[in-house]
């Protein structure tokens, strides 16, 4: 077995697609929970018992929790795009908080038989996963 090293400027470009890569999830999923956590604060219960089946299973107050939590992950996530001296610690911690918030909204519409919004978190699973294991190794 061989093993082929790459240049250094290979090295470097495939290693700025990546990062490209991992900007663009990190504003996608920005963007799709500030915008659930939005409605979750402003939208009457009623209207949540519509379009998603838990709310009428907990309280009010879970339910706007869930949203602050959501919102406030969705900017950490982003952090150093404010300020790059904060670092990557916060985008580590928004990503495995969302990707616990994922885990467990998949769980809840598994065993509900909610095929779409079960095949929605699996997607976010699927763009948050790559964010908190490789930006621990990335720079920025």
């Amino acid at each position: 077995m061989t093993t082929t090293t790459l240049p250094q400027h290979q090295a470097r470009a495939r290693a700025d697609y990546l990062n490209i890569a991992l900007w663009t999830f990190q504003g996608w999923l920005s963007m799709f929970f500030i915008a659930a956590g939005y409605a979750k604060l402003t939208e009457s219960m009623e209207n949540l018992t519509v379009l998603m089946t838990w709310p009428a299973l907990t309280g009010e107050a879970l339910v706007r929790g869930v949203g602050v939590v959501e919102i406030v992950l969705a900017v950490l996530i982003l952090a150093p795009v404010i300020s790059w001296k904060i670092g990557k610690v916060p985008v580590l911690i928004a990503a495995a908080g969302l990707l616990a918030l994922e885990i467990a909204a998949l769980l809840f519409h598994a065993v509900s038989l909610d095929v779409g919004l079960s095949l929605t978190n699996v997607f976010l699973i699927a763009i948050t996963a790559p964010v908190l294991c490789l930006r621990r190794n990335l720079r920025a």
